[in-house]
């Protein structure tokens, strides 16, 4: 294939490994070097698509160490794509200050269109879609009475994401900051065979979870003031 950039940020299916594009395969095939959040994972979807290619480890707890080298990498001529666990670089996971390094050194950076968990878990909500705010993961101590705070007036439909293990907890917060007869959609194992979307008011919703035992990565999205 031709190369027009030399940093691919290239997301990777959030659950349905089908969901992956074709150019996303072929670059994967293609560069240099792949930066991966967990090799194990991608370990798993290159195996799955025949992919044979060089990788390396690139998380939150070595990117502010690494960045400066693989941008001087690619300065140099090697091609290089960026995927995180699931869905695309940057969003909730790392790759920000990668493509700020690489724009700093006037590199080419090209984030090729994918699968990202709150587009599908927005437009199945049932709630206005047309204007949103993407919240990401809530601070889990300092700041998040002030997160929270801040966002009791907003009108826009607010998207989270959150753990399994916390969703109860993150609901029954919701209803002291937003009320209880606020309207919620809550999404989990999107694209996967147990897939889930639970509507309703947010009393409705935590009725629903009660005591389970909820599995799968969370989208939550809220209905604005």
């Amino acid at each position: 294939m031709e190369f027009n950039s030399d940093l691919y940020l290239v997301p990777t299916p959030i659950g349905n490994l089908e969901d992956i594009t074709i150019r996303a395969i072929e670059v994967l095939k293609n560069v240099d070097l792949i930066l991966a959040e967990d090799t194990r994972t991608t370990g798993v979807l290159l195996k799955h698509f025949d992919i044979k290619n060089n990788l390396k480890s690139y998380h939150i707890h070595n990117e502010h160490q690494q960045v400066e080298s693989i941008a001087e990498q690619i300065a140099e001529g090697k091609k290089i794509a960026l995927v995180s666990d699931a869905g695309t670089p940057g969003i909730s996971d790392p790759g920000f200050l990668l493509v700020r390094e690489c724009i700093k050194k006037d590199i080419k950076v090209e984030c090729l269109p994918g699968a990202t968990a709150f587009v599908p878990a927005l437009v199945n909500s049932g709630l206005p879609c047309d204007r949103f705010v993407f919240e990401g993961f809530l601070p889990q101590k300092k700041g998040r009475h002030s997160r929270l705070e801040a966002l009791k007036e907003e009108t826009r439909t607010m998207i989270f994401y959150e753990s399994p293990h916390r969703i109860a907890k993150a609901l029954n917060q919701f209803t002291e900051y937003f009320g209880e007869d606020r309207q919620v959609s809550v999404s989990r194992e999107l694209t996967k065979l147990y897939e889930e979307n639970a509507r309703g008011t947010l009393t409705e919703v935590i009725d629903h979870f009660g005591d389970k035992k909820v599995k799968g990565e969370i989208v939550i999205v809220l209905a604005g003031k």
